[in-house]
């Protein structure tokens, strides 16, 4: 079973410090991080992030709405 952490912010010039700090002190093995909107139905890292999934395995996010809208 692996620990997977997903970031995303909006826009290139938007920081995702905050949520991969948070991801590492949770102790995510892998994570998966993207510069794109919330609202874009094809989000690169996410789909390989859902490809990767294995039963038993957890995502953690640092905000619902990291996933989108």
């Amino acid at each position: 079973m692996a620990t997977y952490g997903y970031a995303r912010v909006s826009t290139e010039t938007q920081n995702l410090d905050r949520q991969l700090d948070a991801l590492k002190k949770y102790g995510v093995d892998q994570m998966f991080c993207e510069k794109m909107s919330g609202t874009k139905k094809d989000r690169p890292e996410l789909n390989l992030l859902i490809t990767a999934l294995n039963p038993g395995d957890t995502v953690v996010i640092e905000s619902l709405s990291r996933l989108g809208r």
